[in-house]
């Protein structure tokens, strides 16, 4: 969610192991940050909202791996969504992440 005076931010990452790290797909601000997020959420993507790491994630050139410093950061939001995805989660983890 984006706050009173700052506009909403998206970055979309992918991950194909032959990367060796997630890179950046599309990110945006206003209007671009909406349009990512829409088309995100029709393709049955998940949504993360992690403002903090967004702010560090518009910080990567569009189709750059993401660096070093953000890879626990970014590992541990995968395992979230694996988790996830495979119903391995508690109700009460689904909270704590909306």
């Amino acid at each position: 969610m984006a706050e009173a005076n700052k506009p909403l931010q998206a970055v979309a990452l992918t991950y194909e192991m032959e990367d060796g790290a997630p890179r950046v797909v599309a990110k945006g601000r206003g209007l671009m940050a909406e349009e990512i997020i829409r088309r995100a959420k029709e393709a049955g993507v998940y949504v993360h909202e992690s403002p903090e790491l967004v702010s560090l994630l518009m910080q990567v050139d569009l189709d750059e791996r993401i660096p070093p410093a953000l890879y626990v950061a970014v590992a541990e939001l995968l395992a979230w969504l694996y988790r996830l995805e495979q119903g391995l989660l508690e109700p009460s983890e689904l909270k704590s992440a909306q």
